[in-house]
């Protein structure tokens, strides 16, 4: 039987990606859709032939698992309330905007034993991927340098309307995509400074509990002629890069939904809600060290 998903969003990430992914996908359905807004949520039933739901509980009793695509601070809650009722999660990324909220959604995950997947889209490519296994089997690794540089802010850029995005800015956006490849390598964050430069840019250094020190530097308002993704480690056998992904989102969410599946049999991996909360950890101590100019430990 197909693993039966409650799609939690309409925006352009839920429809560019999600809702097609589970629909193309052999070995799942898409039984229907929730959003704050019921009008997109009714256009995007009506194109994926599944049903729109006025009610988040009535979605649940419906199905196994479920994808969300919205806000950290709206996803936090929901997939919590997901996990206390038995539900399998496929959540984005951030897991949520503050470690209580993140702690929550751990807890109630455990307490059900749902298995979860938290999707850092580079993490599901199978270039990265591979390149990541071949970089932590090397070892040796001292450091590393990492540059997220979006432009979301441009005309016909369907992300540059999104509120929390604006808000929140890269730090809590593209911040994860470069922390979700640098932590498996390095390990975990000890301590945290953070700086902000210009175009609400923030810079940060890492000092991870193995000893290695890294620098990420992440926005979502870099000039266009500035866009820029590129990450280096370093160490005693030399340098190495992590490329960039093949871009095919579709693709990747599809993985993401044979790991949740894969989990569900018994099969195990490291991107789940407990990696996702270690994500947020380091995002906050950032976002405290950015505040008050001082070392923030985790």
């Amino acid at each position: 039987m197909p693993l039966r998903f409650g799609l939690f969003g309409t925006g352009p990430w839920a429809t560019a990606t999600h809702a097609p992914a589970i629909v193309a996908h052999p070995d799942a359905e898409l039984v229907g859709v929730w959003g704050r807004d019921p009008a997109k949520a009714a256009a995007l039933a009506g194109e994926t032939g599944s049903r729109a739901y006025a009610e988040i509980d009535a979605l649940l009793a419906d199905v196994d698992a479920v994808a969300v695509a919205l806000p950290p601070d709206v996803q936090a809650g929901i997939a919590e309330r997901a996990a206390e009722a038995g539900k399998h999660l496929l959540l984005d990324k951030p897991l949520a905007l503050s470690v209580d909220a993140a702690d929550r959604v751990v807890a109630a995950a455990d307490e059900a034993g749902v298995a979860s997947v938290v999707f850092f889209t580079a993490r599901f490519d199978d270039k990265v991927t591979a390149a990541l296994r071949e970089i932590i089997a090397t070892g040796g690794w001292e450091g590393s340098r990492m540059a997220h540089l979006s432009s979301i802010f441009q005309p016909g850029n369907p992300y540059g309307a999104s509120p929390w995005r604006r808000t929140e800015g890269g730090l809590w956006d593209v911040g994860p995509h470069a922390l979700s490849q640098v932590l498996p390598v390095l390990g975990p964050v000890a301590e945290v400074s953070a700086i902000e430069g210009p175009r609400a840019t923030t810079n940060l250094l890492l000092r991870h509990t193995s000893g290695a020190v890294s620098t990420v530097t992440v926005t979502v308002d870099a000039p266009p002629a500035a866009v820029l993704r590129d990450i280096t480690f370093f160490g005693e056998h030399g340098v190495a890069s992590v490329p960039r992904g093949e871009g095919d989102v579709r693709a990747v969410f599809a993985t993401a939904i044979d790991l949740l599946i894969a989990e569900i049999g018994g099969a195990s991996h490291d991107v789940g809600v407990h990696f996702g909360r270690d994500v947020v950890a380091v995002l906050a101590a950032a976002e405290r060290s950015r505040e008050d100019g001082r070392v923030a430990k985790l």
